[in-house]
């Protein structure tokens, strides 16, 4: 039999890298596998934790600061941390709520949640579940061109405020953990269900990754920025870039928004850390348009290190779905509220009182 958490209540965190373990006591082993896992040998997956070491933070002192200031902005999306959350897909296998416990736990954090084209729950009723926060989009774009239209149409109807184009996951990596564990999806996906032509995948229910990504399309070009913001006039991020050439092809191609992702070590095994690339990245930016940061985040200090490397926001994926397993929309926010306070230490000890003293500090080799 399957089952989810259905708790909610604050969790106790000494630190977010701990929370993996206390979910996996608690998880089926092949749904915890799936939210785990990363592609091949895991090695870029545990690179993108371990390359924040290779920059230091310069402590300053006599500078004045009595607390710090988590606030900031997006356009005109007031928030009170820099730190979002990254779309993940299938969060019913951590919880009976879903995303909309997620939605929730992250509107009470004052941050954005962004829902997954692959979600267990509805675009709908993630909206509902948090209706005065602010939500983003993740399309994984399909080779039909109607489901794309719809999809699209009812994340606009939601009162999306942007769309995430997901460009680095046109396939799954070869991720083992899923092949042991004979992974397939125990649970609806409603947006695909709703579509009822998407025969492709169907809802989802009983498909193996493999069997969901068959859907999506995997000749991804620039001209797919312009159709999806002809279709929403939303912003469009276009999520997994990991050079700086992509970087540049994808604004002059008109996208709102870079996002520096190696999706968390789950697709290209081999290749470098997402912070590694995060400065030439944002060198070619140039603040032309605004970053998103994540994969391997699991400090306060690793968001701060982000943000002074060029980042303007940090998300973080799976220390939020284990959040949700542990404590439904309360342990979401305790996730987010310990990271808060682990940044919040880091910012004073740096002598930066604001998220714009933290964008000019210096790090070091």
């Amino acid at each position: 039999m399957y089952h989810t958490s259905n708790e909610e209540h604050p969790i106790d965190i000494v630190n977010i890298a701990s929370l993996e373990g206390r979910v996996k006591e608690r998880m089926e082993a092949g749904a915890f596998g799936y939210i785990r896992g990363g592609s091949e040998d895991e090695w870029t997956m545990k690179e993108n934790t371990t390359s924040f070491m290779n920059k230091k933070i310069m402590p300053r002192i006599l500078q004045g600061i009595d607390h710090a200031d988590l606030s900031t902005k997006l356009w005109d999306i007031d928030l009170k941390t820099p730190i979002i959350q990254a779309p993940s897909a299938a969060q019913g296998l951590a919880h009976e709520n879903g995303e909309a416990d997620t939605a929730k736990g992250v509107a009470a954090a004052g941050s954005i949640f962004s829902i997954s084209t692959y979600a267990n729950t509805t675009i709908e009723d993630a909206a509902a579940a948090a209706p005065d926060a602010p939500q983003f989009f993740q399309l994984y774009m399909s080779k039909d061109d109607g489901f794309n239209e719809f999809i699209l149409d009812k994340a606009v109807k939601a009162g999306a405020k942007a769309i995430i184009l997901t460009a680095d996951s046109t396939l799954g990596g070869y991720r083992e953990e899923d092949i042991i564990n004979q992974f397939q999806f125990p649970l609806p996906m409603p947006n695909l269900a709703a579509y009822s032509e998407q025969s492709a995948s169907g809802n989802g229910e009983g498909k193996g990754i493999a069997e969901i990504y068959a859907a999506a399309k995997q000749g991804l070009v620039p001209e797919d920025i312009k159709k999806i913001k002809d279709l929403t006039h939303l912003p469009v991020f276009v999520k997994g870039i990991q050079s700086p050439e992509d970087a540049d092809l994808a604004i002059k191609a008109g996208a709102d928004g870079i996002w520096v992702s190696n999706h968390g070590g789950r697709q290209l095994d081999g290749g470098p850390a997402s912070f590694e690339v995060l400065p030439a990245i944002a060198e070619v930016v140039d603040k032309r348009v605004p970053i998103v940061f994540d994969s391997g985040v699991r400090r306060g200090e690793h968001v701060f290190k982000a943000l002074a490397s060029g980042a303007d926001l940090v998300a973080i994926g799976r220390p939020v779905i284990y959040g949700l397993n542990l404590g439904g929309a309360e342990g979401v926010k305790s996730v987010f509220d310990h990271l808060n306070k682990e940044l919040s230490i880091t910012m004073q000890l740096a002598g930066t009182k604001t998220i714009s003293d933290v964008k000019k500090a210096k790090l070091i080799d």
